[in-house]
């Protein structure tokens, strides 16, 4: 019998993406939910809806609150935690190589140590060298993977995808999609899963 099935819409560049990103595997492992990853560009949605940079710079209180959540939620994780210096870092090949990584069946490891990455070591992951070592790292031949993520078919699909999350009325990552329903929010990624098998509340 098959499983139920989340879809894992996420950013790189997003902060709650990261934490989803760390925690979503094992959990959905322990619900019995097999996940469909689904990494998209948040910067076209935002700009759909008036926006031309992210709602923590436009809306500096709402910054402040967000970097120091996220400093409780890393604790509270055991998640190593460094603030970028570059906000949001630009995410188009990382991006790019993760939906490659989708078809290969490394997306989870490769897309764990990009957030790692931006947000632990403060690393910037729109440079092609952090990415490459990043592959490289993976045993991955670095310089194939970004070919084949650079050619014009995958730019077109993550074009796809990214127009497919706003039909779908996406506003925000990380997201999560059970059926036709939407649970937006890291602090959500338990109800999706929930959701997935099942449970409802009382």
């Amino acid at each position: 019998m098959s499983r139920p099935v989340v879809e894992f819409w996420y950013e790189f560049a997003s902060t709650y993406s990261w934490l989803s990103v760390m925690r979503i595997e094992p959990l959905a492992e322990a619900a019995g939910v097999e996940l469909v990853w689904k990494p998209f560009l948040l910067g076209p949605v935002f700009m759909a809806l008036g926006w031309n940079d992210s709602p923590f710079n436009i809306y500096p209180p709402k910054g402040r609150y967000m970097w120091r959540d996220l400093e409780r939620l890393a604790a509270k994780h055991h998640l190593p935690f460094r603030k970028p210096s570059g906000f949001p870092r630009n995410s188009v090949l990382a991006a790019r190589v993760a939906l490659v990584g989708v078809g290969e069946g490394w997306v989870a490891p490769f897309s764990r140590a990009v957030m790692n990455a931006n947000f632990a070591e403060d690393r910037d992951i729109g440079q092609r060298e952090v990415i490459a070592d990043i592959l490289a790292a993976q045993g991955l031949d670095a310089e194939a993977v970004i070919g084949r993520a650079l050619a014009d078919a995958n730019k077109l699909a993550l074009r796809c995808q990214t127009e497919r999350a706003a039909e779908l009325g996406l506003f925000g990552a990380p997201s999560f999609r059970v059926g036709g329903e939407l649970f937006w929010g890291n602090d959500r990624l338990e109800d999706a899963l929930d959701w997935a098998r099942g449970v409802r509340p009382l």
